[in-house]
């Protein structure tokens, strides 16, 4: 699960999988849309790239991560102090937000925070949550060329097979 904008455009230009599903519409919501789905099917593991501005515009995902903590679950916060999709404003992890701080401080139990590649692609193997300091700026990818319909019918399938492809 990707979140909206590059995020998911990216994702697709490197690994499109019917696994996937790209975000259309609605930023802030990957993590809480992860966390449902890793509820749902705890055979699968479940793994959320999200930014930090679609992060800061739904906190309270945190805390219902903190409260459930499936451990097929892993939400990966791509930290680039930006909101990269629409101009690259600043947020506030830019200058005063700790997103790793927040979810230690929402209760989640396996929080780590990384600023190289091989730290990142340890930190992939595990559960919780990763707050991953990464470079602003944005890949030059093309759009997704899937309909909205097709991203969703593709991975109903996907979910709804009894085990992971």
């Amino acid at each position: 699960m990707s979140n909206i904008g590059f995020p998911s455009r990216e994702l697709y230009s490197v690994c499109d999988r019917q696994e996937n599903f790209y975000m259309l519409g609605s930023m802030g919501m990957a993590s809480s849309i992860g966390l449902g789905l890793a509820l749902a099917k705890p055979k699968r593991r479940v793994m959320v790239l999200d930014g930090d501005g679609s992060v800061l515009m739904n906190l309270g995902t945190l805390a219902t991560i903190a409260l459930h903590g499936p451990k097929n679950f892993l939400l990966v916060i791509l930290d680039n102090c930006c909101y990269g999709s629409t101009g690259s404003q600043p947020t506030c992890t830019c200058y005063c937000t700790d997103l790793a701080a927040v979810a230690r401080g929402a209760g989640v139990r396996e929080v780590e925070k990384v600023d190289d590649p091989e730290a990142l692609t340890r930190a992939l193997q595990g559960q919780g949550v990763v707050v991953a300091k990464v470079e602003a700026g944005n890949a030059s990818v093309p759009i997704i060329d899937l309909l909205p319909e097709e991203i969703i019918e593709r991975f109903s399938r996907s979910a709804q097979s009894a085990e992971p492809s």
